[in-house]
Parts: C-alpha cells; sequence; structure tokens
C-alpha cells in the first residue's frame, strides 16, 4: 500500500504495483507500526534462544552442513558477519538495479512479518537503504534458488554492514561505506540469527516473477493487435474470431484474445473489401492467422497461472528458521524455490511460441506467393529494393534463440553444501533466462508491427480499421512511410521502444477503450 508515493511495508502482502513502483519508479518505504511490533515480539524469543544452553539452528549453530557446531556467544557477533561475507560470493555481469530494489523490497516485507526474529533497526537500516537509492551490486551467477537467493541476497546484507560496493541514484558505483555515510544511514552489526534472516528467501525470484507478469501482461495485449494487423493487411478473416465460436472451448484467455481482435479489427475497410464469398474464394486462412487467439490465449491462461503463484509468494514469510506466532522456532523447507522456478520456466515456453506465431506471419508478408498482392518482401522495387527481407532474419535468429533459452532451467539440480542441499531449484537461473526471453518477444513482436504497418500502408486506398490505423500513426512518428530501401535498423528499433513502453496497446485503446 502507498502513503503519499511512499510504500508502507507491513506483515500484509505486497501488491505487484507495490513492486513496480519500488523496483521501477524509485518509490521510497517505510516499516509500519504493526511490522515494528511484529518484529520485537519475534526477536524477543531469539534474543531467548541465544541466551540457552540448548543450541538452535541458525541462532547459536553454524549453518547448512555446519549446522552441527554450537557457536559460543562470544563468536556470534563474528558469525553472521562471516556468513554474509562468505555468501556474498556472486560472480559475473551485473545485475539491473530494478531486480536488485524489487529484491530488498520483498526481503524486507519477510522481516516486517515477524516471523524472522530480525531486530527493528536491521530492517529499518534496510528501509533507509531502499528509500535512498542505494542499489547494492548483485552478480548474474551464485544463485541455485535453494536456500532461496543466498548470494544475490548476501550482497545486500553486506552493504547493511558498510561492505562492498552500490550504486547511488545517478548510476555511479560507489563503496558501500561511502555512500551509507553520505546518506546518514548508520551500518549494523548484525545480532544472533540476522545474517541468515537477511540472505534466505526467495526474493530475487520472486521479484523478477512480478517484473516478469507485469511485463507479459501488456506483450500479451501487443501480441493481440499485432496479430490483427496482419490478419487485416494479409486479407484474413475474422468471422473465426467470433464469441459463439471461442465459447466452444472454453478456455478464457483464449475468448480475451478473440474478443481483442475482434475489437481492434471493427470497421476495417480493407476487411470489408473481401467479404463477399463471391469475390473471395479461400475457403480459411493458415493457423498463424486463425489461430492466434488459441496461442496467445494459452499464454495468458498460463500468465493468470504464474500470477496465482506470485501471489501466494507475496503473501509469505519465507525463512529457516522461523519464529511461529506461538513463540517456537521450526526449522522448514519454505526457502524451496521449485513454485517459482516452475511457473519462470513456463514463462519462457510461451514466450517463445508466442513469438514463433509472430514470426510466422512476417514471414507471410514477404512471400508473394502467399501475401494476396503485395510486393515480394514488402519491397518499393523488388529486385532493386529488399524491404523487410532482412527484418524477418533478424525475427527468426531471435525466436531460435527463444526456442533455446525454453529449455527449463527448473529440470537441473547440482547438490551443494557437502550434500545437505542435496536438490535445488536452479529458480533464479529460470528468472534470468526469462528476462532475456521478454525481451526477445519485444523485439519480435516489433517486427511483426512494423512490417503489418508498411503492409497496410501498401493496401491503400483501401482503409484499416480505426484502431490498426491508430497504431501506424504511432508508428510514423518515428518511423516514414513505405519507400525506397533506407537504414532500417533504427526504424526497427524505434518499433521496439513503441512496443516496449506500451505505446501499441496505448494507441489502439484510444480508438478502443480498454483491451482484455
Amino acid at each position: 500500500m502507498r502513503d503519499n508515493g511512499v510504500v508502507a511495508v507491513g506483515p500484509e502482502p505486497l501488491s505487484f504495483q507495490d513492486v513496480i513502483d519500488v523496483a521501477r519508479h524509485g518509490a521510497a518505504v517505510r516499516l509500519t507500526d504493526d511490522a515494528v511490533a511484529a518484529m520485537a515480539a519475534a526477536r524477543q524469543r531469539v534474543d531467548e534462544l541465544a541466551e540457552s544452553p540448548v543450541p538452535a539452528y541458525g541462532v547459536s549453530t553454524g549453518f547448512g552442513a555446519l549446522a552441527t557446531r554450537h557457536i559460543d556467544p562470544a563468536l556470534r557477533a563474528q558469525l553472521q558477519r562471516s556468513l554474509v561475507r562468505s555468501h556474498a560470493a556472486g560472480n559475473g555481469p551485473e545485475v539491473e538495479t530494478e531486480v536488485v530494489r524489487a529484491l530488498m523490497l520483498l526481503r524486507l516485507h519477510t522481516l516486517a512479518t515477524g516471523h524472522t526474529g530480525i531486530r527493528p533497526v536491521t530492517a529499518k537500516t534496510l528501509a533507509a537503504l531502499i528509500s535512498a537509492g542505494l542499489t547494492p551490486v548483485v552478480h548474474e551467477f551464485g544463485s541455485l534458488g535453494c536456500s532461496g537467493d543466498l548470494a544475490p541476497l548476501a550482497h545486500v546484507a553486506l552493504t547493511l554492514m558498510g561492505e562492498g560496493v552500490v550504486r547511488d541514484r545517478d548510476g555511479d558505483l560507489r563503496p558501500a561505506a561511502e555512500a551509507l555515510k553520505q546518506a546518514r544511514i548508520e551500518p549494523v552489526e548484525l545480532a544472533a540469527k540476522e545474517g541468515l534472516a537477511l540472505i534466505n528467501g526467495t526474493d530475487g525470484m520472486l521479484g523478477m516473477l512480478v517484473l516478469a507478469v507485469h511485463d507479459l501482461t501488456r506483450l500479451v495485449r501487443t501480441a493481440d493487435v499485432s496479430a490483427a494487423m496482419s490478419v487485416e493487411a494479409l486479407l484474413g478473416t475474422d468471422r473465426v474470431f467470433a464469441p459463439e465460436l471461442q465459447a466452444l472451448r472454453p478456455h478464457p484467455g483464449q475468448a480475451s484474445s478473440a474478443a481483442n481482435m475482434v475489437k481492434v479489427l471493427r470497421e476495417s475497410g480493407i476487411m470489408a473489401s473481401h467479404r463477399d464469398p463471391e469475390a473471395c474464394t479461400r475457403v480459411q486462412d493458415a493457423y498463424s492467422l486463425r489461430c492466434a487467439p488459441q496461442v496467445a490465449g494459452a499464454v495468458r491462461d498460463t500468465l493468470a497461472h504464474a500470477a496465482t503463484v506470485a501471489e501466494r509468494e507475496l503473501a509469505s514469510a519465507v525463512d529457516n528458521p522461523a519464529v511461529l506466532a506461538d513463540g517456537r522456532v521450526e526449522s522448514n523447507g519454505n526457502f524451496h524455490g521449485a513454485p517459482l522456478a516452475y511457473v519462470l520456466d513456463f514463462l519462457a515456453v510461451v514466450a517463445a511460441d508466442l513469438a514463433s506465431m509472430s514470426e510466422r506471419r512476417t514471414d507471410r508478408f514477404l512471400d508473394v506467393a502467399r501475401n494476396h498482392g503485395l510486393p515480394a518482401f514488402l519491397a518499393d522495387d523488388p529486385g532493386v529494393d529488399s524491404g523487410h527481407m532482412i527484418a524477418q532474419y533478424t525475427q527468426a535468429a531471435i525466436v531460435s534463440e527463444l526456442k533455446r533459452l525454453a529449455v527449463p532451467a527448473s529440470v537441473d539440480s547440482i547438490p551443494s553444501s557437502a550434500m545437505q542441499e542435496d536438490h535445488v531449484s536452479m529458480g533464479w537461473s529460470a528468472a534470468r533466462k526469462l528476462r532475456r526471453s521478454i525481451d526477445g518477444l519485444t523485439r519480435v513482436l516489433a517486427i511483426e508491427v512494423l512490417t503489418a504497418a508498411r503492409a497496410l500502408d501498401l493496401r491503400a486506398p483501401l482503409e484499416p480499421a480505426p484502431a490498426t490505423a491508430a497504431v501506424v500513426r504511432a508508428l510514423r512518428e518515428t518511423v516514414p512511410a513505405p519507400g525506397p530501401d533506407r537504414f532500417l535498423a533504427p526504424e526497427i528499433d524505434a518499433a521496439v521502444r513503441l512496443v516496449a513502453d506500451g505505446g501499441v496497446v496505448a494507441a489502439v485503446e484510444r480508438v478502443t477503450g480498454p483491451l482484455a
């Protein structure tokens, strides 16, 4: 929930929009009074265990395969520092700021539930770090998705200790100690269990899942628009999208996609030009046109399942051991990333298939045997000009990459921690490749929009539907109308930006109202 633009973090679940606001828009955060009270109560129980002669995992013992050692009270502060420093072992390229900020927020939420035993002061320091726009440097490799995202979260915990490296609001790299001092944030001396509470969670996986669901929701609507533009420009029929036909197979996503396509194609002069059955001798369209709602609809239904999993995880408190409401501190396996890993992989599969169908529609535009009267490759002077020939090559290269990215990470497991962690989720890896899949799908859909818009212009004097015409106008603000060959890469980039920032859907919705 938000209060004057600040996201309030308490025991109750965060929303998708909370995550987006903090991750992408730099929103500040604050802990609620309920959160502080819950943390203080749980901390009291952890302090009691720390003083007890009976070993308690994560409080007075080592970790993982080293959990059998009881740690002397004089060494427990060192234990926490050692845990964070040793686990901050990530390597490889730097992870995007939006992912790290999402991870930080989601860890803060778990702390705020009062189930981790963290001290309120430590949680408040993490909140201050987020609000100050200081983002710890986290690396691509280091998480097996079990016990949660250990290495990425450890790099964040390291910053709370005043160590490591951060990026400030301007994106500049700075030593954490220097950045915290300038922001007037006091580094923390971690107490018993706090190191474990800061690093034992699925927050990186969940953050990337929430961002992916948000992006794919926009892209599946864009795919409905691009498919409608292709059906229109390829002289296909919209009769197959009729609601009574969709009702025969009542998948909700299919019905939504078909309804969107009908709405986008409404009042199309191009469609009207070939509705006469005596003038149009084609019996039915190719699958990439006719079955667009079935494929995009299945994407929507898979996306809905992934969103449900994300919502459940947003309502979770992931830590081990966990402090229960009755005061017990119990070991558990809730840190395992399988629920997230599976849906992250599912989304990579559907992104690849949605892109594959889009590329097939683009290819039809370029072939005179299948494009129904358009010039070869949509070229101005075929032979002298190549038109969109190589744009389709670019699409094909991306689609091929997306198919490789669709190979699931979650079916793999490499044991770690001397076989204590003998089955891991690889959910972080699934999330990282999904981000590349979403980028690729964005580019593929953009090339279809670019190509379909060119084809619609080439159908003149026939008039496209008002909605598809609005997309063409939006594109023409940065990409000129058809003509002799031009430097094509900047035009593709312009189309990519239009898709990525939601401009395609926005152009349609100004005419049609909200799409499903």
